[in-house]
């Protein structure tokens, strides 16, 4: 059938809204392959290299944190887990919660928690330090100067 110009032309698509859960379903995935690379990368770090477990102490810990590709890493960590997560745990909701009011205020208490901790986890990286003033000599990083 040819078309002419008295024929009706078909309505133009109404503007999409962004497909959160398209998004939440590929974000699981990835943050899922970079999980298992950080958290297996931090493992072998921290267990293989060295002196193993037995090395793990204050002064381990604050000797990571005082290099910024080590905060990075755990930032990264830190945050792809949480968020990751959260979004579980929003799915769960939205499976098994059928009461609307609930199921929104359930969401709302879980993403507020995950952004608190978040928040707290963020604080404590860049905020950590390994020389605290007046601590045991022998307790703190090798690289501490005494204060």
């Amino acid at each position: 059938m040819a078309m002419t110009i008295d024929a009706p032309r078909a309505k133009t698509p109404a503007k999409k809204n962004t497909n959160w859960e398209k998004w939440g379903w590929i974000y699981m995935r990835v943050s899922g392959v970079l999980l298992v690379v950080l958290v297996f990368g931090h493992l072998f770090s921290n267990l293989m290299i060295g002196d193993g477990i037995s090395a793990i102490d204050f002064g381990f810990v604050g000797g990571k944190l005082a290099n910024p590709f080590w905060k990075v890493w755990d930032l990264l960590l830190l945050w792809l887990a949480l968020i990751h997560g959260a979004n579980g745990m929003r799915t769960i909701v939205n499976d098994y919660v059928v009461r609307p009011r609930l199921n929104k205020v359930l969401r709302t208490l879980l993403w507020l928690s995950a952004g608190l901790l978040i928040l707290l986890g963020t604080l404590v990286i860049f905020t950590f330090d390994p020389c605290p003033a007046g601590a045991d000599p022998s307790l703190v990083a090798s690289f501490c100067s005494a204060k």
